[in-house]
């Protein structure tokens, strides 16, 4: 008799499924038919049979390698790779390679117990027929997040940490004398000191900070930062090394620079803002005017190497969340020694530029100088003055406005891509509750800015770039021996997105173009939310553009600005909130000097880590940004609202609600009696028996259902 397992004897699927998971659990081990006989407990004839029918088919599907006539390994040999573990919470794991191929399956079995983010090595298991491409993790090579964030729970003998986020798994086990005081129901931040092995599943870790009662604006913000490991705290032997900073400016410092404090000089910020980065000065020059693009000359302040500029580059940004800011640099320096105050002198790195009335550049310099603006506006003051209302110095202000738009009516005509980004913003009272939840749109105020920021970066991009290109027509379109430094680039769409942009639009008799020049395509993008605006797909459209763009990073290796259209671009215009941009700004001054090139693997790392900190910044904004989200719309529960479709899941969809822009999940479980399908390709949900539609884009009408402010998560119901 075959053996039985309570009373129902073992079938080929059985026996196969077993052996699978043994070979997954000793991978890189042989084992022999007894050793897999006696772990599987396969005491009879018949099965012990079977087992080794299986294991030849196996062997056949290259799921296994034979080693001799009676054993066994699990078939590593097809590939390994390295690359970077993503975890789900659904417990669909993959794997994303390095070389940027298609991510492939992990299950939880053969995960080591890998946490999203992690660096590891796999190896592909061979193809089983009808099977899916799996990858089992061999080697866990970085752990990505060495700390989490969640709700203490503190017990008679132990305690743990509830994790947020689908970093962890499981709970986190904290030994009683680690807590640090830390009580039931108060978030902490926790270090890890023991991950999951063979031995034991568990993660063990020790308190280093208690945060607070969970709901608390302050610790909410703060567990936002710990959960991406960004600081919270300004370290204090920082800030006092910037206390230390002399901000006299000698007179000797003053001769070697250009002199600016006569010439009329202003700063155009938000209204709220407190470090002032960029300052614009405008005088007529003969027939031509000369603007100066001048900005804060941190590096003149913050030396390479010192302690500032060590926890400078650490940070790489400042971080922007709702109710406040993260500064890259000590207060000190952002908001007073470096920042373009009216009134005051200040140093600056300056682009000047010999303009006409066209904005046609007849000359040009990058120059050290010192300026003393004459006026902070806001935005809002100017923009009332280029609608016509009077105020100082109009008329400079309006020629600079007429020159921003020619400059950008050419960036168009070359080919950049127009995406008016509307960000979500919040009014906040003094405890940090969100009043008022709106748009800012951009106006021709901030667009006046915004063009001369543009252009002195894409001029000292080019000024580089350019110079180290070969004049010898030979070697034309070699690479040339330039001068090492950051660019930031911007790769073209990716074409597959392309792909289903043509297929998700077709129905809608939307041409996309997926192939040719860089020009063409993104003329045609512009034309298809122009095409849009004011349309029920409207909102499909320009999210599915969007999506279709590459992310811009920082490298030493120039590719050009595809969204710019630009061949060569940087950032130099926000040294005191950027790190790339006090590079840039070292990199100038020395080869302005004569300078050698510096070493480009060195830099090329340097702007890795900033784009990857860039990244990390923008999901915490996001983040803290939904925090506000849920606690706006928490006294709003019951209440209906119009809204459209802004994501399509497999788990139901998104609706973000017309007035507010606050999004929210109508869960499947809540969508009317039928079963939906998840069509991934036309961005929607189709009912089987109803064929009822939910697509991306639609309108629909929500009632608020939950507010969930400990998961950052608004669910809504169909209103009837």
């Amino acid at each position: 008799m075959g053996k039985k397992r309570g009373g129902k004897r073992l079938t080929k699927r059985d026996v196969a499924e077993a052996l699978q998971a043994l070979f997954q659990a000793h991978p890189g081990e042989t084992l022999s038919f007894k050793q897999i006989f006696k772990a599987l407990k396969f005491d009879t004839h018949p099965v012990k049979m079977l087992a080794i029918d299986v294991m030849e088919e196996m062997a056949w599907d290259d799921w296994l390698s034979k080693v001799s006539d009676n054993s066994y390994k699990l078939n590593l040999k097809t590939q390994v790779q390295e690359g970077t573990f993503i975890r789900k919470a659904n417990g669909k794991n993959s794997f994303q390679p390095d070389d940027g191929g298609k991510p492939v399956f992990v299950a939880e079995r053969n995960s080591m117990f890998a946490l999203n983010g992690d660096r590891v090595r796999v190896a592909y298991m061979a193809r089983r027929q009808n099977h899916i491409k799996e990858a089992i993790v061999t080697d866990i090579l970085e752990r990505k997040h060495d700390q989490a964030v969640g709700i203490l729970q503190v017990e008679k003998d132990f305690a743990f940490l509830n994790a947020e986020g689908n970093f962890f798994v499981h709970d986190i086990l904290i030994p009683k004398k680690k807590l640090k005081g830390g009580k039931t129901g108060e978030k902490a931040v926790v270090k890890i000191t023991q991950w999951p092995s063979a031995e034991s599943k568990n993660i063990v870790g020790e308190v280093i900070d208690v945060l607070g009662k969970q709901g608390e604006n302050n610790v909410e913000m703060h567990a936002i930062l710990a959960q991406y490991g960004l600081p919270y705290k300004y370290p204090k032997r920082v800030e006092d090394a910037a206390q230390k900073i002399n901000a006299e400016i000698s007179e000797e410092e003053i001769a070697r620079r250009e002199d600016f404090r006569e010439v009329f000089t202003c700063t155009i910020d938000p209204k709220d803002a407190k470090d002032f980065d960029d300052a614009l000065s405008i005088r007529k020059q003969n027939k031509y005017w000369e603007v100066g693009v001048h900005i804060a000359d941190v590096s003149h302040y913050v030396t390479e190497g010192s302690i500032i500029d060590r926890e400078a580059e650490e940070r790489a940004t400042s971080v922007y969340l709702v109710d406040r800011t993260i500064p890259m640099l000590p207060e000190r320096l952002c908001n007073f020694v470096c920042s373009l105050r009216p009134d005051e002198e200040k140093l600056c790195y300056s682009v000047i530029f010999v303009l006409d009335e066209e904005a046609n550049i007849k000359d040009w310099h990058l120059a050290h100088t010192v300026i003393k603006s004459n006026r902070r506006y806001a935005y809002e003051e100017v923009q009332e003055i280029l609608e016509g209302k009077d105020g100082d110095n109009a008329e400079e202000l309006r020629l600079l406005d007429k020159m921003a738009k020619k400059l950008r009516e050419r960036r168009f005509k070359n080919g950049a891509v127009k995406f008016d980004r509307e960000e979500l913003h919040f009014d906040i009272d003094d405890d940090g509750k969100p009043t008022r939840c709106y748009f800012k749109k951009s106006t021709d105020a901030t667009q006046l800015i915004e063009e001369f920021m543009l252009l002195a970066n894409r001029t000292v991009a080019e000024f580089i770039g350019k110079a180290g290109k070969s004049q010898n027509s030979e070697d034309y379109g070699k690479p040339s021996k330039g001068k090492t430094f950051v660019y930031r680039i911007h790769d073209q769409p990716d074409p597959q997105k392309l792909e289903s942009l043509r297929t998700a639009l077709a129905p809608f008799g939307y041409k996309v173009k997926t192939s040719g020049t860089k020009g063409a395509i993104s003329k045609n993008l512009n034309k298809l939310m122009e095409d849009a605006q004011g349309e029920r797909e409207q909102k499909l459209v320009e999210t599915l553009t969007l999506r279709a763009m590459m992310k811009a990073k920082y490298s030493t290796h120039n590719i050009g600005h595809y969204g710019l259209a630009f061949d060569y671009y940087t950032h130099f215009t926000s040294p005191i909130r950027r790190y790339p941009d006090t590079m840039v700004h070292r990199l100038l001054t020395r080869y302005q000097d004569g300078g050698r090139s510096v070493n480009q693997d060195h830099y090329e790392e340097l702007c890795e880590h900033c784009s990857q900190m860039e990244q990390t910044a923008q999901n915490a904004e996001r983040d803290s940004i939904k925090y506000k989200m849920v606690e706006f719309m928490a006294d709003k529960v019951g209440m209906e609202f119009d809204a459209h479709i802004s994501g399509v899941q497999s788990y139901g969809i998104y609706c973000e609600i017309d007035d507010n822009h606050c999004e929210g999940l109508v869960g499947m479980h809540d969508l009317d009696g039928d079963y939906y399908e998840f069509d991934e390709r036309n961005y929607c949900l189709v009912g089987r028996r109803h064929h009822q539609k939910y697509q991306l884009g639609d309108a629909i009408r929500i009632k608020v259902a939950r507010a969930n402010i400990e998961k950052r998560q608004l669910d809504f119901i169909l209103a009837d």
